[in-house]
């Protein structure tokens, strides 16, 4: 295990060190958008660098390293080293109420033009999540996606038409699995009744404003191939995009991991997002409803469902619109508010989807986010409560705390 962490950050501070005659990518688009609408590079040393992977959050940025492959063409070599720090109240028996770890330790290799492409990510990693126990890197790669995180092949025949094969990140949800992804350091509530990585294949297609994408895969990792999901994507300008997502599992699996939550599994789930960009600010407010059927063969007799919403918006102060007083280049403030709730309950035999059948549960999350050239910095505080739980299924060594409060650091360097 030490031996794969050393090899990882070697790996990312070799990268790092490349001298300044490298030429660098440009920004990342999201997810959906990049993988379903990305264009094959023209001229090497002329065109834009293409659309590249993972989608970075929009409050950092990256600069991967293109490196001239031969008879293979352009590759792009990014990487992210970062370390966290927490500290919490009313943590469970299986949690710390203060910790430092490793954060991050991935590679990240690129080819996208041509008519085969692909995509590696490979290195150790956590994934903070709000409301549940905090997950070590030691703990974490290993038992969710192992140290090849995601790795596909991407066949494009055309600007419009591409197919991928591998483990793919999802098309469900607004927020990506990595912390380096997304506004805030921890996903939040809603994304923890979503998948994350997935196997399988993935057919886009893009033309003008509309992205299209579906795939058949193992849901959340179950190697059971009975998962499908679909995303509709239309931009009403430059600035603004509508999209819908949607995904389940065709059939009943037994499958139970902490990758595989095995109610979550056996979901449907529907996600509709809206994303404006105006000046210095960034809106996506979402909305998401899952329902898991009767299953009695895994000792559930009542259905239930979750429904929710987010508002996920971010201010940069280094923008034009910002103001000249109040201008920080560098500086963004995302801030995040949810609430989810669940129905059925105990006596009936509904699952538990959040903290006790019937439970309900918000949040409010702020992230101040400074990053000078490829260095980040991220401090997050983060409140989570939560109504209507079971009896020792929430916060604090009996389980009965309503309410659990975070604060975080994540300090880093992005390639």
């Amino acid at each position: 295990m030490k031996t794969h962490v050393r090899f990882c950050v070697a790996t990312v501070l070799t990268a790092l060190s490349a001298g300044p005659a490298a030429a660098w990518a440009q920004d990342q688009p999201q997810q959906a958008a990049a993988e379903a609408g990305q264009q094959p590079a023209q001229e090497a040393q002329e065109a834009p660098a293409p659309a590249l992977q993972p989608a970075i959050a929009s409050t950092l940025s990256a600069a991967p390293v293109r490196i001239d492959a031969g008879a293979l063409g352009p590759l792009y070599v990014g990487g992210v080293l970062s370390g966290l720090g927490l500290a919490q109240s009313h943590a469970v028996p299986a949690d710390r109420s203060r910790q430092f770890d490793l954060g991050n330790a991935q590679v990240f290799v690129n080819k996208a033009d041509g008519l085969l492409q692909f995509f590696v990510q490979a290195g150790y990693y956590s994934t903070p999540v709000l409301g549940v126990p905090y997950l070590r890197t030691s703990d974490a790669t290993p038992a969710l996606f192992s140290p090849l995180a995601q790795g596909y092949l991407k066949i494009a025949p055309t600007d419009t038409l591409s197919v991928m094969v591998g483990k793919l990140p999802t098309l469900i949800g607004a927020e990506s699995t990595f912390s380096f992804q997304n506004m805030n350091i921890q996903r939040g509530l809603l994304w923890n009744q979503e998948n994350a990585v997935n196997r399988g294949i993935q057919v886009n297609y893009a033309a003008g404003p509309l992205t299209l994408s579906a795939s058949v895969n193992d849901g959340f990792y179950s190697k059971r191939y009975s998962w499908i999901s679909g995303l509709a994507s239309y931009a009403l300008d430059s600035s603004t995009t509508i999209t819908f997502s949607a995904g389940a599992n065709t059939g009943h699996t037994d499958v139970s991991t902490t990758a595989t939550p095995l109610y979550q599994n056996n979901q449907q789930i529907y996600n509709l997002i809206y994303t404006r960009t105006r000046g210095a600010w960034t809106f996506q407010p979402y909305l998401q409803y899952t329902r898991v059927p009767r299953l009695p063969e895994y000792g559930t007799s009542e259905a239930a469902s979750t429904y929710g919403g987010a508002l996920l918006m971010s201010y940069d102060f280094g923008a034009d619109a910002t103001p000249a007083g109040l201008r920080l280049p560098g500086f963004k403030l995302p801030v995040r508010l949810e609430y989810i709730a669940s129905t059925g309950t105990a006596a009936g035999g509904a699952p538990n989807l959040l903290y006790g059948a019937g439970s309900e549960a918000w949040s409010v999350t702020l992230t101040p986010t400074y990053q000078y050239k490829r260095f980040f910095v991220r401090t997050e505080f983060a409140y989570v409560g939560a109504r209507r739980t079971a009896p020792g299924a929430a916060f604090g060594t009996d389980g009965n705390r309503r309410a659990q409060v975070r604060g975080l650091c994540e300090i880093g360097v992005l390639l």
